[in-house]
């Protein structure tokens, strides 16, 4: 079995998820994945609460996360570089920021996301 690269799994993981297409997203993610609900406040866990959390999320608000550069802390979690741009339905700038998302990936698998503002 090979290993699979966090460097590719999470670039297209974003992709997925700008493109709204949550299955394939979730096909990356642990079943029991710990997610944080950035909108709302508070976690996720598992599958089908990010996909309520996203459904609800993409019905307010439109969001779009570039990540502009990923590596390894020296605990093994992985951190991303994002450049997030929040949008309202109507295309009307919400914000613009860059942050920080940092992952734990267990066995190819995303298993947690935390949120950073850098």
């Amino acid at each position: 079995m090979s290993k699979v690269d966090p460097r590719i799994l999470l670039v297209t993981t974003y992709a997925a998820f700008n493109a709204r297409a949550i299955d394939e997203v979730l096909a990356n993610m642990h079943p029991d994945v710990d997610w944080p609900n950035g909108w709302e406040g508070g976690r996720v866990i598992g599958h089908e609460a990010v996909r309520d959390y996203w459904t609800r999320q993409w019905a307010e608000i439109n969001p779009r996360v570039e990540p502009v550069h990923c590596e390894t802390d020296p605990t093994g979690q992985v951190v991303v570089d994002v450049h997030q741009v929040i949008k309202d339905l109507s295309g009307t700038l919400l914000g613009d920021e860059m942050i920080q998302h940092v992952y734990q990936i267990d066995d190819g698998l995303i298993r947690r996301m935390d949120i950073r503002k850098v």
